[in-house]
């Protein structure tokens, strides 16, 4: 398997996601209630899988090790457009947070603001990702050679082995933070 082999895997779950996204999004604009659970879990979602984990590959590994290659004026500005298309993301991640709270408070004026935000969500990452799976994968493999391939593959592999540590770490801390900020 090369290394989009993964990434494409994981782009399928993504689009999964992004289409239950998408159904709860019509759900509430046509009425009804705002499920806080599922927001917080589709948050989790696309922070930790979607973000985290798969763009944690594409930027922290696939990405440096292309920008050592010598890319083409082409494929340097496709893929700082990706990077910022993550980071777009990142930022409307962030405002589906805040209108979550601002929902948990009383504020029933985020439930539109929350709307528009899973559906930016759920018609961002399909173009994005058909982006990277027919035209950036396909095209960068060419800058590797098969052991450079094989090497980025073993390290999205590890990459993946340290995710569930790295998250449950992130929680204990929070929740000692909560605890020690509790307990003054």
């Amino acid at each position: 398997m090369k290394p989009r082999g993964p990434l494409m895997i994981e782009h399928r779950l993504i689009e999964k996601m992004l289409r239950v996204i998408a159904e709860e999004a019509g759900r509430i604009e046509k009425g009804g209630k705002v499920d806080p659970l599922f927001i917080d879990a589709a948050v989790d979602f696309v922070r930790v899988y979607a973000d985290r984990t798969h763009h944690g590959k594409e930027e922290d590994i696939l990405f440096k090790q292309l920008a050592q290659k010598g890319l083409s004026a082409e494929h340097s500005r496709a893929m700082a457009d990706l990077v910022d298309e993550h980071r777009q993301a990142r930022e409307r991640v962030k405002l589906l947070v805040s209108a979550r709270e601002r929902y948990g408070n009383g504020d029933v004026g985020a439930v539109k603001e929350m709307i528009a935000i899973m559906e930016w969500l759920a018609d961002f990452y399909p173009r994005h990702i058909r982006k990277e799976d027919a035209d950036f994968f396909p095209a960068t493999e060419e800058y590797f050679s098969k052991e450079e391939l094989d090497s980025l593959l073993a390290a999205f592999h590890d990459f993946d082995g340290k995710m569930i540590h790295e998250k449950y770490e992130a929680l204990v801390k929070k929740l000692q933070a909560q605890e020690d900020g509790g307990s003054t």
